[in-house]
């Protein structure tokens, strides 16, 4: 149902037992634009859609067309990127022991660099980065500092680790997600289209009345979900932290 800010910032504030769900949406706030989104930028620099780009297939052929698009798109905003108010008064639930998981579909460290420790990352991250050769791990700052594709010591690829398009959820992340907000009170879902699967699927366990929606735009089934607010995250996370 429709729902305004209020009511929905007295539900969080009034319960210890939250799980958060976020999309893409919640770091937007931040600067970090969606990959996903085809603007004149993109349409004058790349030949192919992000989702070819960002795929494993196209990853294994063609790693410099690749990596000169992961750079470009998603490492150089994301090192440019602040926590914004979400990311902060997530931080704030969980200090006060309220919130007690993150289920995060984003790649950009935002909520760790919050102060977030109880956080699944789906898709990774890119800040960390391994050798495919030898397994040797190397920070974001080594991706970006390395002319073309970054190669190990060893001479192998480095690949980030992030979920690309075609592969697979880590399953050990997979059971945490869903044993978190199968035992939630309360279920904030922010950020996201609810279209990506299997994540999007992972809300079909709470078992809760008491599921939100904090979102700019519509999303599928949307009458299922408790309290419907249409609005920037940001708008109802900052009354969180006053």
């Amino acid at each position: 149902m429709k729902s305004n800010i209020d009511e929905v910032v007295k539900i969080i504030k009034e319960s210890d037992n939250i799980v958060f769900f976020g999309g893409a949406g919640v770091s937007t706030e931040s600067g970090i634009p969606d990959f996903r989104s085809v603007d004149g930028l993109y349409n004058q620099k790349y030949k192919f859609p992000p989702e070819v780009i960002l795929s494993h297939t196209f990853f294994m052929q063609n790693p410099a067309e690749f990596y000169r698009f992961y750079k470009d798109k998603c490492l150089e905003p994301m090192l440019k990127a602040e926590p914004n108010a979400v990311h902060l008064a997530l931080a704030k639930l969980e200090k006060e022991g309220k919130l007690k998981a993150i289920v995060t579909q984003n790649i950009d460290d935002l909520h760790h660099r919050a102060g977030n420790k109880n956080i699944y990352e789906l898709h990774g991250t890119s800040f960390k980065n391994h050798c495919m050769e030898c397994g040797k791990s190397y920070t974001i700052e080594d991706i970006l500092k390395a002319d073309g594709v970054p190669h190990c010591t060893c001479g192998g690829i480095i690949k980030p680790d992030v979920v690309l398009y075609e592969e697979g959820l880590d399953q050990n992340t997979i059971a945490k997600s869903i044993d978190a907000i199968s035992k939630a009170d309360v279920l904030i879902i922010s950020g996201t289209t609810l279209v990506v699967q299997p994540a999007a699927s992972f809300i079909n366990y709470y078992r809760g009345n008491k599921m939100i929606l904090i979102n700019l735009s519509e999303v599928p089934n949307e009458d299922r979900i408790d309290y419907v607010v249409h609005c920037k995250a940001g708008e109802v996370f900052s009354k969180i932290l006053i």
